[in-house]
């Protein structure tokens, strides 16, 4: 609706201004950068060669990648967006005002001290449909989602597995699961089409997978209807199934986050008590490696 993104930018602008900075749209005038030997020189929206020394050295602290093309910089200082550019690869690489992204990783923190408030009404709901005889659609979605936060597999979509050959556990073929005794092993091709191996010694979730693969068809994870009718799982199913069960907007990305949370703050627990920012600091860079 309309109406609703104008809310949510409205919303974006006041939350900027509140930590004085200013809503800056990619489209907009913005400088470039041309190669001139082993450094780099920077232009205005106009063309115009940029001379000022101050104006140089805030370009250069970007510290944008010598490899990065069609390179986008914002000309405002104070700019919630400083460069928009091309990697290597191809893919386009954001970089956001430092006050904007400690803003934002505020954000995700407190929707992670929800989710954990959130987690054990998740489990409950999960339980109960794998308890479930038949695969409905609720079995195989609780089935995935407590795959989720067990084994922290990405979730994956259908045009990665079309045009990665790169599966997550939305996507995954009957192929993808093999069982040794009472372990089941997940072997696939993830995001960057790294190779992985996963194992899983659940009971009940080894004899809920063993029984899935049973179903006639290619992919893993389906269901029926009550006609008998065999249906395939998308991550979209799955997003929308966790705002259900949740009762709030989580999706299958926040198991992830939640998980990352988890181990970074295990990891400060083991460290000795910080006496100075710059040791706390170093600390928690410490944790996260």
């Amino acid at each position: 609706m309309p109406g609703t993104d104008l809310k949510a930018q409205s919303a974006l602008i006041a939350s900027l201004k509140g930590i004085g900075l200013t809503y800056i749209h990619e489209r907009g005038p913005g400088y470039s950068r041309k190669r001139r030997g082993k450094k780099f020189q920077f232009f205005d929206a106009q063309g115009k060669l940029i001379s000022n020394e101050k104006q140089i050295e805030r370009l250069r602290k970007l510290a944008i990648p010598p490899a990065y093309e069609q390179v986008w910089i914002c000309p405002n200082p104070k700019g919630h967006l400083q460069f928009v550019a091309v990697d290597a690869r191809g893919r386009k690489q954001y970089r956001y005002h430092a006050d904007w992204t400690q803003l934002q990783n505020g954000k995700k923190f407190d929707r992670m001290i929800e989710f954990a408030k959130r987690l054990p009404k998740i489990r409950e709901a999960t339980k109960s449909h794998l308890r479930k005889r038949e695969f409905t659609q609720e079995k195989t979605l609780g089935l995935l989602v407590q795959l989720l936060e067990r084994t922290l597999i990405r979730i994956g979509n259908d045009e990665y597995a079309r045009s990665n050959q790169s599966y997550g556990l939305s996507t995954f073929k009957k192929n993808h699961l093999i069982f040794d005794g009472p372990t089941a092993i997940f072997k696939f091709k993830g995001k960057s089409r790294i190779k992985h191996e996963i194992k899983l010694k659940d009971p009940l979730l080894c004899r809920s997978l063993k029984q899935i693969k049973q179903i006639p068809g290619t992919s893993l994870f389906k269901w029926k209807d009550e006609s008998g009718k065999r249906h395939g799982v998308h991550s979209h199913d799955v997003n929308r199934y966790i705002q259900e069960i949740a009762g709030q907007t989580f999706t299958a990305k926040d198991f992830r986050t939640w998980a990352g949370t988890l181990i970074a703050a295990q990891a400060i627990e083991t460290l000795a008590k910080p006496k100075t920012k710059a040791e706390t600091k170093r600390f928690i860079n410490q944790a996260l490696d």
